[in-house]
């Protein structure tokens, strides 16, 4: 078997009889057992894999029969362990399926395991887990970024074809750029958050991490349609996004670059010149560039921070003991059974965003802070859906650094936030996605993204697969796993 495969290759082999689904299990089973551990991207290797094609194939025509995959850890799979990256839920065994791992089994996808993240999905960087750092598969010296961490890594190094992730402020994109994949960002309430285990409930998102356009694309088509059970699902017809990808832009297309993306000072020079040779290429498919300035985006990251810890704080306010998950032991009243589960249970980028959550949220700074922000989140809004009228998409680089060392920034959690500055338009809600764009000559690779409006995400499949099949980064992989 190709080591590097795609969906679409799967797929075909599988149709044509050229591949046989146990052939193509034990073929990934052996890959993980392999160079997963190393790599310490899963916390879980199923010996019983999640979903049959016999038992769940007749809901979305077979999308992804008997394609191998994994899933980050925060989404709930039922009678399975689903612990955040948390120790303080590293005995909680979901009762249910959330609706998108519903959706992917019913489509025929087989599930291999849980995936290591940044607890919680707080973290930039996959080193905030209590399994300890992932490792990307490009360099093992370096974070693969997250929190997506070890959804990306497998999918790199080719542990499995595809692998869900989910985004609250960067952490399908950041991983898809350090990995070399394509990774997309939803408009939000697209897919289903029921069964998700929450981290700030106003961004989270499901996103896949795949090896192309295509691929991303037909995941988002099985995981599409309105979900009942999910108060801000989108009430919108479920939709095939594979049908327009004709490797051709739109006509007359004009493309924004963010005027920041250019000039900027924290940009890496090397991830500056992939930038701008792809936006050459872009001119070359046809597109016309235009120079777009967005004044309040600089703000967005501030937004961000304040929003996101704020609604932190509140969701993990359940996690005390008493009702599910890990409770300290030898306490002597039910306060200190409180303080001491939390503890014991959280690990320290947790504990700071609480902290900062509950800071923005209390009575003397709500105003100031978190009032504050909203405001904000709705002119940084408003000045997105103006641009829009006047481009039909937007590009930055994804994130504005190459994949830094493991335990680099850990201690400068400012630093490390800083890198999530060009996908911080989460707090908007707008979608985005992330594709290889070229490699530092370090052999690190380097991504870019397109921002769209509400909703344009066929237009951004469309548009990234046209780049996509102009390039070949997306042809190459980590050396040490063919």
């Amino acid at each position: 078997m190709k080591t590097f495969a795609t969906i679409q290759e799967l797929k075909s082999g599988l149709q044509k009889k050229e591949l046989s689904s146990k052939e193509v299990l034990d073929f990934y089973s052996a890959r993980i057992a392999q160079h997963a551990p190393a790599l310490n991207c899963m916390i879980e290797n199923f010996s019983n894999p999640s979903g049959n094609n016999s038992e769940n194939n007749s809901g979305n025509n077979g999308l992804l029969d008997n394609i191998p995959c994994v899933i980050k850890d925060n989404i709930c799979q039922h009678n399975r362990i689903t612990s955040a990256g948390s120790k303080i839920l590293s005995n909680y065994t979901a009762p249910y399926d959330a609706t998108v791992i519903q959706r992917i089994k019913r489509a025929g996808a087989v599930i291999m395991g849980r995936t290591n993240q940044d607890e919680f999905g707080m973290g930039g960087s996959g080193e905030f887990s209590p399994y300890g750092p992932t490792k990307n598969p490009w360099d093992t010296s370096r974070v693969p970024g997250g929190s997506s961490s070890g959804s990306a890594a497998a999918v790199a190094a080719g542990l499995v074809p595809f692998a869900l992730g989910t985004e609250t402020g960067g952490s399908v994109r950041g991983p898809a750029s350090f990995c070399n994949l394509v990774g997309m960002y939803p408009t939000y309430g697209l897919h289903s958050r029921f069964g998700v285990i929450a981290f700030a409930s106003s961004n989270d998102q499901v996103g896949a991490l795949t090896k192309t356009v295509y691929d991303n694309a037909l995941i988002a088509t099985a995981l599409s349609g309105h979900d009942p059970k999910d108060s801000t699902s989108l009430n919108v017809p479920a939709q095939d996004y594979t049908k327009n990808l004709d490797g051709k832009l739109p006509e007359n297309m004009t493309i924004g670059v963010i005027k920041d993306a250019l000039t900027s000072e924290g940009i890496d020079p090397q991830v500056r010149a992939a930038f701008d040779r792809s936006i050459k290429q872009l001119e070359s498919l046809g597109a016309k560039i235009k120079i777009i300035e967005l004044p309040t985006l600089k703000y967005s990251i501030a937004v961000y921070f304040i929003i996101s810890r704020a609604e932190a704080a509140s969701n993990l306010s359940r996690y005390d003991g008493s009702l599910y998950g890990q409770r300290a032991q030898d306490t002597h009243n039910l306060l200190d059974m409180y303080i001491k589960t939390r503890d014991e249970g959280f690990g320290i980028e947790v504990k700071r965003r609480i902290l900062v959550g509950n800071y923005v949220l209390s009575a003397g700074h709500r105003d100031a802070y978190y009032n504050k922000a909203s405001q904000v989140r709705a002119m940084i809004r408003a000045e997105f859906e103006n641009a829009f009228k006047e481009v039909d998409l937007l590009i930055s680089p994804t994130t504005p650094t190459l994949p830094f060392k493991i335990g680099e920034l850990s201690n400068d959690p400012v630093a490390m936030y800083m890198a999530d500055y060009f996908m911080a338009n989460c707090v908007i809600g707008t979608p985005a996605i992330s594709i290889p764009s070229g490699f530092s000559s370090e052999g690190l690779p380097i991504g870019f993204q397109f921002f769209g409006p509400r909703l344009s995400e066929a237009l951004l499949y469309k548009t990234a697969y046209a780049f996509e099949q102009s390039t070949d980064y997306h042809l190459k992989h980590p050396k040490n796993y063919e």
